[in-house]
């Protein structure tokens, strides 16, 4: 039997395992980790010449010096997305591809003896993120990354079709499963038929999926919390009248693969005009600090720090620092859940989609399975207890389901 790879490279983390000869699946690890952050650092060295690191390493160089160093966060969000077309690194040119692909080299590169001659399972989301996301061209891209980072030929294969794969591996009868996969940046889900066999058959029923997930609540958090401090709802001065903050400036500093490019001189210059005749100037200086000072990362953790506490209390202190600005904020689990109610809605609304893509009613599925981060929170949960009931929902695996499930579908 040949070797098989399954790759999960994720909006926030990715996950490499390998399919062992007795068919069991073990994870391929960094360290003593499961995942690796799907970041890139770069840097200039010594030598004038630029420098990277991923992962782990990429946090710490950026951490090093945030002020000189460039974070790279969310690639896999712009997959998708016709108008990204490059972006600058300390003043070079980078097409997505080419960065993506520094990226996966990093995170193979302990893993070359594994690969040697491995067939290679990589996953993508039903649905890439974006209003006006192209899923073709979001595919297209991402065989591109893998190619130049030296796989030619991988399979792709959808993200919660091999979270189910790898469900599938404790049914011991045929069954109806919804599969729920929730990463970073999309909501995937697909409605599969097993039969245990042998030999074990896998039938796709329908599929369905939504640009929305974890990366949504975590800028539910900072446009409520964060940003009001920051100047957003308030006004400023021109020719005697009163005009409101641009609110298009709090959309990216809430989202964290648009809060490095606020680094542009010329949207400096205009949150520095605007500034001037600011109903609280004060509020705007910081929000240009935190940009300059590239905080985006230390704010991230905190807030997602205060939203996993939110799953498991009904209350949450979301606590930052940075310079002259703190944020000591105790967060209610009502009012988060008040906020991302916008998520739950179109959340619910892709579920139907993905029966209605099966012919299928609700009471048609046997089980219901929970996978990624964002299936820990309780309101999310509760879309599939109240559509399916209680006693067919299971959850598990949540950071490494994808990536084995993609190595047992080779």
């Amino acid at each position: 039997m040949h070797p098989v790879i399954g790759i999960d490279f994720g909006t926030t983390n990715s996950v490499v395992t390998a399919l062992a000869a007795d068919g069991g699946v073990r994870v391929l690890r960094h360290a003593t980790d499961d995942v690796f952050r799907s970041v890139l650092c770069f840097w200039n060295g010594a030598d004038g010449r630029t420098r990277h690191a991923a992962g782990p390493a990429g946090i710490e160089a950026y951490l090093d010096d945030p002020l000189d160093s460039r974070l790279i966060m969310s690639m896999k969000s712009y997959l998708a997305q016709r108008s990204f077309q490059e972006t600058r690194i300390l003043g070079q040119s980078w097409a997505l591809e080419p960065l993506v692909a520094v990226f996966l080299r990093a995170l193979l590169a302990p893993f070359r003896d594994d690969l040697a001659g491995a067939k290679v399972v990589v996953g993508r989301p039903v649905r890439f993120v974006g209003e006006s996301a192209d899923d073709t061209l979001g595919e297209r891209r991402l065989r591109s990354a893998f190619a130049l980072a030296g796989m030619e030929q991988v399979q792709v294969a959808l993200e919660p079709a091999a979270a189910g794969h790898r469900f599938a591996q404790g049914l011991d009868r045929p069954a109806t499963v919804l599969v729920a996969d929730f990463g970073g940046g999309t909501s995937d889900f697909s409605l599969l038929r097993f039969d245990p066999g042998p030999p074990r058959r896998v039938t796709a029923l329908g599929h369905s999926g939504v640009g929305v997930a974890g990366d949504a609540f975590d800028f539910r958090i900072i446009d409520r919390v964060v940003s009001p401090l920051l100047g957003k709802g308030g006004t400023y001065r021109v020719t005697g009248t009163d005009l409101p903050i641009p609110p298009a400036w709090y959309g990216s500093f809430a989202r964290w693969h648009l809060l490095s490019l606020m680094r542009a001189p010329k949207t400096m210059r205009d949150i520095e005009a605007v500034a001037r005749t600011a109903e609280h100037p004060e509020q705007l200086h910081r929000l240009m600090r935190l940009v300059k000072d590239e905080a985006g990362y230390a704010l991230y953790r905190a807030v997602s720090a205060a939203k996993a506490a939110l799953s498991g209390a009904e209350h949450a202190t979301l606590s930052f620092r940075h310079a002259d600005f703190e944020v000591s904020a105790e967060i209610a689990r009502s009012d988060f859940e008040s906020w991302i109610a916008p998520e739950l809605g179109q959340m619910r609304v892709a579920v139907d989609a993905a029966l209605a893509d099966a012919g299928l009613p609700a009471s048609a599925v046997d089980r219901v399975f929970l996978t990624g981060g964002s299936s820990l929170v309780p309101a999310v949960r509760r879309i599939f207890e109240d559509r399916f009931g209680a006693d067919r929902v299971v959850a598990g695996g949540e950071f490494v389901s994808v990536a084995e499930g993609l190595a047992l579908m080779g």
